[in-house]
């Protein structure tokens, strides 16, 4: 019996759980005997090596983070560790792996399936920041926290008369707060893809103000600047009352939304189809609904382009 390893890498993303829970479903009824690998490549340096059953993935799919948990291993990122990985891998038999992670984990698993275990990527981060494929595993998830988050903050700005700069994660990309500024109507998206005009932003809220609004709401990603050296410039400029709010890892949290759970089973469901077909060195994604894949370095050579056209839309609707 072909034995299949998993393990989760990097930042854990909402929906983790459910892709795990088809690869090791899918597997199975495929006649394949699955392994988890806990905490990421760590585990994997450290042979931390576990059978899964279907009984094992039960009672996950609505759970967010990754029951296997994870870690990064600076010893694999050398050569010697790569080659022990390898070995590791080799004799405990497994020889498909499932790496769900960021660019990173893409990364190691290329490494990997140079030296011969043949692997198979899942975009498992919230940033959305992998090219070619439309959604990453956690996006939209996260898009519902933050919109909720908004929607809450909202409430008590409004009582106040008050500006809130609300800063978002998603490390050099602007998706999480592109998405979910339009989402929830904010009144200025700041984001690293599209430079900003602070004092611009500034009149424009304080006219706002002056026509009879009782609150205003600018989001920013992490990647352009922190939330308090913006609301700083924001009230230094307008002079209105302006406050920060750091969402943090709590963008991370939560069930993963009834997308994220059928994205991830869909794929993980594709995966073995790949096996058994004899594809590997690739990563799977989403491109117009369908579940496609590419190879690691079409993915690794593709850039990440923000979506100009809703970065107008969102112009034109405030």
């Amino acid at each position: 019996m072909k034995k299949i390893g998993v393990l989760t890498s990097g930042g854990d993303s909402q929906g983790m759980n459910s892709a795990i829970r088809s690869i090791v479903r899918t597997g199975i009824a495929h006649g394949y005997e699955m392994i988890g690998i806990k905490r990421g490549f760590n585990g994997l340096m450290e042979k931390d090596f576990v059978a899964l059953e279907t009984k094992d993935v039960a009672d996950i799919l609505y759970r967010g983070g990754t029951f296997l948990q994870s870690a990064r291993s600076k010893e694999f990122r050398k050569e010697e560790g790569q080659i022990k990985a390898t070995n590791n891998l080799r004799e405990a038999g497994i020889e498909y792996l499932v790496v769900i992670g960021g660019d990173g984990s893409y990364r190691g698993a290329a490494k990997l399936n140079e030296r011969g275990i043949k692997t198979y990527g899942l975009p498992g981060t919230i940033d959305n920041d992998i090219p070619l494929t439309d959604y990453t595993i956690g996006f939209d998830t996260t898009l519902n926290v933050v919109t909720e988050a908004i929607g809450n903050l909202r409430d008590t700005m409004s009582s106040h008369d008050r500006v809130s700069v609300i800063e978002v994660m998603g490390r050099d990309r602007g998706d999480i707060a592109l998405h979910a500024g339009i989402a929830s109507g904010v009144d200025a998206i700041l984001i690293p893809e599209i430079p900003g005009d602070i004092h611009k932003i500034s009149e424009k809220l304080k006219d706002g103000f002056e026509r009879g609004k009782t609150h205003s709401i600018v989001i920013v990603a992490e990647g352009v600047d922190k939330a308090e050296k913006i609301a700083h410039l924001i009230k230094e400029q307008s002079d209105l009352d302006t406050r920060a709010t750091v969402l943090g890892h709590i963008q991370r949290g939560g069930t993963p939304s009834a997308f994220d759970r059928v994205f991830t089973s869909r794929m993980g469901h594709k995966v073995i189809k790949l096996i058994e077909e004899g594809i590997h060195g690739v990563a799977l994604g989403m491109e117009k609904n369908e579940i496609t894949y590419h190879s690691f370095e079409e993915i690794f050579q593709a850039k990440n382009v923000v979506k100009a056209n809703l970065y107008e839309i969102f112009e034109d609707l405030v």
